[in-house]
């Protein structure tokens, strides 16, 4: 009888561990065409900023093409704000059901707008409204992605399966820049700006119907479940301003974690090119390889958490990327060797993995269920608006201005503050109202 009841709780438990792996895809494959739409723009706006935008030399057009960009994550509070209250009020589900729609919409919007010579005035207009259409969806996305992943892990692995938001984040980027490669190959320069740029927000918007059928499949999370037999407090500001050190610590350790992880991934293909004198081809490759070896660490450094904890990774992150900024961008300035520039690359993305990776656990342990969607999206979403949304801008702002080297101290600046802040803080995988919760299931 000890021998069945063992053998039973073990395919329970192989059953369980089953359903889990199943949910983290299922969210993880949304999440990915997510991103892969949201990257799509910076990747391909080396093409297209000549058609949204006047004549001009090529800094300007593409300093108006990240003055797009920075509007788009302005939206990203607002999202996370709107969709994290719905996630926390509706069901963590029905929200990633929601901003994968609106994410389709925008990429539609902007395939199928005229160019400037057409339609004058109102193709960047139309290019503006499918922005903030897709910052309002990526607003709520990693809100809710980030906390369904962490209340759907296995206790003790929440680091390793949270790290898989990251991991189709930027497999999302990675596959933007594969079909940005592929179109290279198959199309001319002239081609690739005229019209074949829209074919990479086609493939979006497409990929979007298929993630609406995976994610009806999947299953709310047991934390939200039982939270959801009461209605007092959930979702609303008033509870979440009730909790003002834990907004004030996504703030601050995600400030210089979101301006590292931006400048070293959507704007070091246009320094590349821009600054370095790497052809745009070339510097596609190099970014893909780059953020190829970038994904493959997520996993390892998310397990390696829930050996050491959170809290040592994130101060070897903040001492890493305050000392490898200056250096890596200053010789990636002097050099147009691809193999150079992918070393000078990949640095500091293995450096970013010890933020990155754990990015969406440490913030969902801070917060009870009650609030955790709408605590995670935002004072996240408004720290990356006013600080990784703005990185390309600010960083072709110094270089306009013919400062460039100044944006590169500016980051360092953002990382050493957040650097305090890892240290101040408590170890969050200790106690957190994640185990608790799982302890009362049990």
């Amino acid at each position: 009888m000890a021998t069945q009841t063992t053998t039973g709780r073990a395919q329970k438990s192989r059953r369980g561990e089953r359903r889990v792996v199943s949910n983290i895809l299922r969210g993880s494959i949304g999440n990915l065409i997510e991103w892969y739409d949201w990257y799509a723009y910076t990747a391909f706006s080396v093409y297209f900023a000549s058609v949204f935008f006047p004549s001009g030399d090529q800094t300007a057009q593409l300093l108006n093409t990240a003055a797009v960009f920075a509007v788009g994550f302005l939206m990203r509070p607002i999202g996370g704000w709107a969709l994290g209250r719905y996630a926390d009020r509706r069901g963590r589900r029905a929200a990633l059901t929601l901003s994968v729609t609106l994410m389709a919409a925008g990429s539609l919007i902007v395939a199928l707008t005229p160019s400037y010579g057409s339609i004058g005035v109102g193709a960047p207009v139309l290019l503006v409204t499918a922005r903030l259409l897709q910052g309002l969806s990526v607003g709520g996305e990693y809100s809710t992605s980030a906390t369904y992943m962490s209340e759907v892990a296995s206790p003790g692995r929440r680091g390793y399966y949270s790290s898989f938001q990251y991991v189709t984040l930027i497999a999302g980027q990675l596959t933007a820049l594969g079909l940005q490669i592929v179109l290279q190959q198959v199309l001319s320069t002239s081609q690739m700006e005229a019209w074949g740029w829209r074919i990479a927000f086609v493939v979006g918007a497409a990929g979007a119907i298929v993630v609406l059928w995976l994610r009806r499949g999947m299953d709310e999370s047991e934390s939200y479940e039982k939270a959801a037999e009461s209605d007092e407090g959930r979702g609303t500001l008033r509870v979440l301003l009730s909790y003002p050190r834990q907004c004030l610590v996504v703030v601050g350790l995600t400030m210089g974690g979101t301006l590292f992880f931006y400048t070293y991934t959507t704007y070091l293909q246009k320094f590349m090119v821009n600054t370095s004198g790497i052809a745009k081809p070339t510097a596609a490759w190099i970014n893909f390889f780059a953020l190829l070896v970038f994904v493959l660490l997520q996993p390892v450094m998310g397990l390696l958490s829930d050996r050491v904890g959170r809290r040592p990774m994130l101060i070897a992150f903040g001492v890493l990327g305050a000392v490898v900024v200056v250096p890596s961008l200053t010789l990636l300035s002097h050099t147009s060797d691809p193999f150079y520039a992918f070393l000078l690359m990949v640095g500091p993305l293995a450096v970013s993995s010890l933020y990155t990776s754990i990015s969406a656990i440490v913030k969902a342990e801070l917060f009870p269920v009650s609030i955790r969607a709408l605590g995670v999206g935002l004072p996240y979403a408004l720290t990356v608006a006013l600080f990784g949304g703005t990185a390309e801008y600010v960083a072709l702002w110094f270089k306009n201005a013919g400062h460039e080297s100044w944006y590169f101290y500016y980051v360092t600046a953002c990382v050493l503050i957040s650097l305090f802040v890892y240290v101040r803080m408590r170890e969050t995988s200790d106690g957190s109202p994640l185990e608790a919760e799982a302890g009362a299931g049990n």
